[in-house]
């Protein structure tokens, strides 16, 4: 029996014997051909991981470090979905939204392809309905997607660090991240600074207080044109002086905890009872790069549904996709016991604590070689 001798994408010519070719399906035949072809033509496939493998197993310990700071302060690691029937209703976020083909889990919800369900933005809802079922101070390390831009601080599926503690407040979980932060990046104590306190140094005006058009006058001299000077919503404004002028400037030296955000920036947390005009939400930066968000979580389950619905107005208004409320997450705050929360980007603190320019440089595979 004779045979051929092919090319294989390594470039070297080997024997397939006839028997064995007769024995492929046609279309593993066009596929071998088609992969063959590809890197005939200089397309040599990369297959290797982003990161090299000594990076990779540097962040494996700092992973371990992490785990063992909370089992060291007796916090219960959880897990929970990545896909729910219900997604998040924030306008600045978007949900993967798939399909079940089984047997309906809600008529109500069921369309033609299937009973929709959302990839998860962060495991918030379900880790508070855990909280409120009697849990104790939890924490998770877990997979998260958003189907937003893919660059260098973001990857469309990564990894996300989330923790809440009973009976903190938003102040005393900053104390508890400035420690894991220290831990991680060997870093100095950070510095924290009021949201209203880092508009006031670093532009000149007062966000609790200003006009849209002082906003937009003290943003001239970041150059946004028409981007600054067409929109019309207050904290589009507010967002977008944070981003270019504050972010970049507050925190190179140590990383920076913003805290007191105004209350329209609420999301899930809640309003300040000293000052009705401020949230109990604080961020953290460090370098430029935003690496947290943390809240005294809000456990008002009529107040929450009023933001939720709230957010699909504003999603109506931008000709965005309504979202579908998640019910039993706010059935379940009024039972939410007095805590806080924060949740942490784990790629870009590794990025950090391994000096790397781009996300990719810290991931096995980025959404390019996934």
């Amino acid at each position: 029996m004779g045979y051929y001798a092919l090319n294989f994408i390594d470039g070297k010519r080997s024997p397939i014997w006839l028997a064995d070719l007769a024995s492929l399906s046609i279309m593993s035949i066009q596929q071998f051909v088609k992969l063959n072809s590809y890197q005939l033509k200089g397309n040599n496939m990369n297959w290797l991981p982003d990161a090299n493998i000594l990076l990779l197993k540097k962040r494996a310990r700092i992973i371990q470090g992490i785990r063992q700071f909370f089992i060291d302060r007796d916090l219960l690691e959880v897990e929970t979905p990545s896909l729910s029937q219900s997604g998040v209703t924030d306008q600045h976020l978007a949900c993967f939204k798939t399909y079940f083909i089984g047997p309906e889990i809600s008529i109500e919800k069921a369309e033609p392809l299937g009973t929709p369900l959302y990839l998860q933005t962060s495991p918030e809802f379900h880790m508070k309905r855990l909280l409120s079922a009697g849990s104790g101070s939890i924490f998770q390390i877990s997979k998260a997607f958003r189907n937003e831009e893919s660059g260098r601080y973001h990857n469309p599926e990564f990894t996300l660090l989330e923790w809440y503690r009973i009976d903190f407040d938003h102040f005393q979980l900053m104390q508890e991240m400035d420690q894991l932060l220290q831990q991680v990046l060997s870093c100095e104590p950070a510095k924290k600074m009021t949201y209203q306190h880092a508009f006031m140094q670093i532009l000149q005006v007062d966000p609790l207080s200003a006009s849209l058009e002082q906003l937009k006058e003290a943003g001239q001299s970041l150059h946004l044109g028409e981007v600054l000077d067409n929109e019309k919503d207050f904290d589009t404004v507010l967002q977008l002086l944070f981003c270019f002028a504050i972010e970049p400037v507050i925190a190179q030296e140590k990383p920076c905890f913003i805290y007191d955000f105004p209350a329209s920036q609420a999301a899930l947390a809640r309003i300040s009872p000293v000052d009705k005009r401020v949230a109990e939400r604080f961020e953290v930066y460090y370098k430029g790069i935003e690496l947290a968000n943390g809240f005294h979580e809000l456990n008002d389950s009529a107040e929450q549904l009023r933001r939720f619905e709230h957010d699909n107005c504003l999603r109506r208004a931008n000709a965005l996709p309504e979202m579908p409320i998640d019910f039993r997450f706010v059935a379940s705050l009024n039972k939410l016991p007095n805590c806080a929360g924060v949740a942490l980007g784990i790629d870009r603190l590794i990025m950090l604590a391994t000096a790397q320019k781009h996300i990719d440089k810290v991931l096995s595979f980025s959404i390019k070689g996934a």
